[in-house]
């Protein structure tokens, strides 16, 4: 599908077309249409239709490349419009670390002390000229702007990168002065810009148009910035609000006698001192009582303004746990939530002194109201921060109190809903009763909607009824059938997404915890490449406990014989024992499995605590009836790379004009997936759906640089760390199964070929799709493992093997410390 897409992005010696809607006709070979082809240097083609984010980026680096092969090493250049909190900054970040190109942010070309989202702020002719010397190979000076001072404050020089790639990210990227000299123009919708569009339908009802709406919170859109996107050749629908896979942690409490010593340790360190003003605004209509996650919060910051939506946070122990969810917006979008009865019912400035230690912020944050100084720690790896404040011999007492509860409370206003404590009730009989029963979840495979799905302009928010919970409603049954004692959670009526998935999965843990105490044991189920390890592993971050798969309880005899899928092949009695002992706070002797020699290599001790009071279990059949009645949480995830290969033999299977439904392909390449795995996942309390592409997602590239170059042990010392390199072998063998008849151009390319390889008596898959740039190969780490009859299910469709590599590989690393 994505080749197909790719084919109608990029049209060979063509000149760009615009069409005023998907079913218009091509215009007529007139004087005005040539001269309209005339005025832009672009020969990307429109696609009629938009496309996930992850997609679009896939697309905006293939045409880029396939672009600068075209016009033999002269500049292209891109522009990335949309409104704000749209996520193009975000798309122009990803492509410039990709391609190493130059990325000119319009924000920098700001002429006055407005928002900046008025077109007269804009000093367009700077832009064009510093645009022009750059697509000329010449060197230039583009402005700074410094946001606290309100004033422009010099110049940078800027060279064009050895990419030839030049990026314009800004509101107005696709504005008529500039289109001429863009080459691709992409379009990003979306975001917390559609977020917040349906929270305010939300909280104010159908009694305001959602074009007043977007007049009163986002004046300029319709006018000035809506009309030009229209103009994009890809056009990114992004459905990113917030995430907590890249969460940062934070470790807070009070200045008292570490003040001085943090000065001591700051005075040959850069000191980075800035202030701001935080506003929460309650809904019109609220109660007086402080709901604080309806509220939505506004920092300003000089003259930026940045959003995010409710009290998005995790308290675990001492930890508050932050997703990255702020995104900026213009003065007026304030004045247009005011202007809408939203109202100021808190507002602080924050003063703080802060210094940067690698992925490590240690600030001393002052709150006027409150008239204290807290010091606080804070970065993404909740361990490092752990390890620091222990350094620092920072005991506490911590805060997990956020200013705004603190304030609240030193006014005595009424809390109703605030993290960590959570709603979960015991539901009675006739409660029970009304409880949905289970459906199965699957994920499409469609990978673009169809024209009669778009149900009006992909420019707009999507007509939502409501808005998507930050806090679960987590509630409880009696049930005395089960192992794990009388309550029991009620599943979630529908499924969610990856990341609202990973909130509530935690959220769950947090209200088990309050109900039940420790220990919590969880269970993920799901077929392969769903993406269970991958949400074990970051709730184990958020949580802070240990994730065990139940590939360590393999029977040698079953793994011999590669039967990796089927259920007997689990030890369930030492399983059974080891959850038992983590029940009664035993130490758990868990297996460890060597797949290489097919054999167990001996246990590791497992004991849970206060501190770290639960655990997880990850695999195909952890919410199997035998399994899923000794665990506390039960959670399914389905998507991931499992639907991709589901979609990916669908494509090829197509393009031979040879139709095969999804459960056709499913009950061949995953036999075991529908009878014996997928109806234990319709009871899970929680179901996520994965729509992680591993083909085409940004988060997944894995560089790789390839030479045949004879390199000597001291070559590699001077690489990595002598004192810690460590060494292994791996032999493997990689055969490569294609489908007959798929289109090709005479020869064997990767991409039309699905990878299996053969390790360390494990089969293990990779959809190819290389990127090259440069030196690099740029390639999804999907290296999922699956089972000898998924291999057997491709070649019964039809599959053959075209290619058969054997090697060995000598792997030099820094070990893992």
């Amino acid at each position: 599908m994505e080749d197909d897409l790719l084919q109608r992005v990029l049209e060979e010696e063509g000149r760009d077309l615009y069409f005023s809607s998907p079913t218009s006709p091509p215009p007529a070979n007139s004087s005005s249409s040539a001269a309209a082809a005339s005025s832009s240097s672009s020969i990307i083609q429109a696609l009629p239709l938009h496309v996930s984010f992850d997609h679009g980026y896939y697309l905006l680096v293939k045409a880029i490349q396939e672009l600068r092969e075209k016009k033999e090493g002269r500049a292209v250049t891109v522009g990335i419009g949309g409104p704000s909190g749209s996520g193009k900054t975000s798309l122009a970040e990803k492509v410039a670390l990709l391609l190493g190109c130059v990325v000119i942010s319009m924000e920098n070309y700001r002429n006055g002390l407005d928002d900046g989202n008025d077109l007269d702020s804009i000093d367009f002719d700077a832009l064009v000229h510093n645009l022009e010397d750059l697509v000329n190979g010449k060197d230039t000076l583009v402005p700074l702007f410094d946001f606290q001072e309100k004033k422009r404050v010099g110049l940078k020089p800027v060279k064009i990168s050895p990419s030839g790639v030049v990026i314009v990210d800004g509101a107005y990227a696709l504005h008529s002065t500039l289109r001429s000299l863009l080459d691709i123009r992409v379009a990003v919708v979306g975001g917390v810009h559609f977020s917040l569009l349906s929270k305010v339908r939300h909280d104010i009802g159908d009694s305001c148009s959602l074009d007043y709406l977007i007049d009163s919170i986002f004046p300029l859109f319709r006018k000035h910035i809506e009309p030009d996107l229209h103009h994009a050749q890809i056009r990114i629908n992004n459905s990113f609000v917030s995430s907590f896979r890249d969460a940062y942690y934070k470790l807070k409490c009070r200045n008292l006698l570490w003040g001085g010593y943090y000065l001591m340790l700051i005075m040959n360190c850069f000191l980075t001192p800035f202030s701001f003003i935080e506003m929460y605004l309650r809904p019109p209509c609220a109660s007086e009582e402080a709901r604080i996650n309806d509220w939505i919060k506004v920092r300003q910051s000089g003259i930026r303004y940045y959003l995010s939506l409710g009290d998005q946070r995790i308290v675990d122990k001492n930890f508050i746990i932050r997703p990255k969810a702020e995104f900026e917006v213009g003065r007026t979008t304030l004045g247009g939530l005011l202007a809408l009865g939203y109202n100021v019912v808190v507002s602080f400035k924050r003063s703080c002194t802060s210094i940067v230690d690698g992925q490590l912020l240690m600030a001393l944050e002052s709150i006027d109201t409150l008239n204290e100084t807290f010091l606080v720690l804070k970065g993404t790896s909740r361990k490092a921060i752990r390890e620091e404040a222990s350094r620092l011999g920072i005991k506490g007492p911590w805060f997990t109190k956020s200013y705004l509860e603190m304030i609240l409370e030193s006014k005595g206003v009424p809390r109703l809903n605030t993290p960590p404590p959570l709603s979960s009730k015991l539901l009675i009989e006739s409660q029970e009763r009304t409880i949905a029963a289970p459906k199965p979840i699957r994920l499409s495979t469609n990978v673009v909607p169809r024209l009669e799905e778009l149900a009006q302009p992909w420019t707009r928010s999507p007509k939502k009824s409501d808005i998507d919970r930050v806090v679960a409603t987590w509630n409880f049954i009696s049930d005395s059938s089960t192992l794990r004692g009388n309550l029991q959670l009620v599943p979630m009526p529908d499924s969610y997404d990856f990341d609202r998935g990973l909130l509530f999965s935690v959220q769950a843990i947090q209200v088990l915890l309050e109900k039940k105490g420790f220990p919590i044991i969880v269970g993920i189920g799901g077929p392969s490449g769903s993406g269970k390890t991958s949400l074990a592993q970051k709730m184990a971050n958020i949580v802070g406990c240990e994730v065990i798969s139940l590939e360590s309880y393999y029977k040698s005899e079953q793994v011999k014989d590669l039967k990796y899928d089927d259920f007997n092949s689990l030890d369930l009695l030492l399983l059974s024992k080891n959850i038992e002992d983590i029940r009664k706070n035993h130490k758990a002797k868990v297996p460890c499995f060597d797949f290489e020699n097919c054999s167990r290599n001996g246990f590791k001790e497992l004991q849970v605590s206060e501190d770290c009071g639960v655990v997880i279990f990850e695999g195909v059949y952890a919410l199997h009836p035998e399994i899923r009645r000794s665990l506390d949480l039960w959670i399914a995830v389905v998507g991931g790379v499992h639907s991709h290969l589901i979609a990916r033999v669908m494509r090829d299977k197509n393009r031979n004009c040879c139709t095969l439904s999804q459960d056709e392909i499913m009950r061949t390449v995953f036999p075991m997936f529908q009878q014996h795995i997928e109806p234990h996942l319709v009871h899970a309390h929680l179901k996520i759906r994965n729509d992680f592409d591993p083909v085409l997602s940004p988060e997944s590239s894995l560089f790789v640089l390839k030479s045949n170059k004879q390199v000597t042990y001291q070559d590699i010392l001077k690489v990595l760390d002598p004192n810690k390199i460590c060494t292994s072998v791996q032999n493997f063998i990689d055969i490569y199964l294609r489908l007959p008849g798929t289109p090709s151009n005479g020869h064997l390319a990767e991409s039309e070929c699905i990878r299996v390889r053969i390790c360390e008596g494990r089969f293990a898959l990779l959809i190819r799709e290389p990127i090259i740039e440069g030196n690099f190969i740029v390639q999804p780490k999907v290296d999922f493992d699956i089972s000898v009859s998924t291999v057997a299910g491709l070649l019964n469709l039809g599959y053959q093997a075209v290619a058969y590599i054997e090697a060995s590989a000598l792997i030099y690393q820094d070990a893992i410390t």
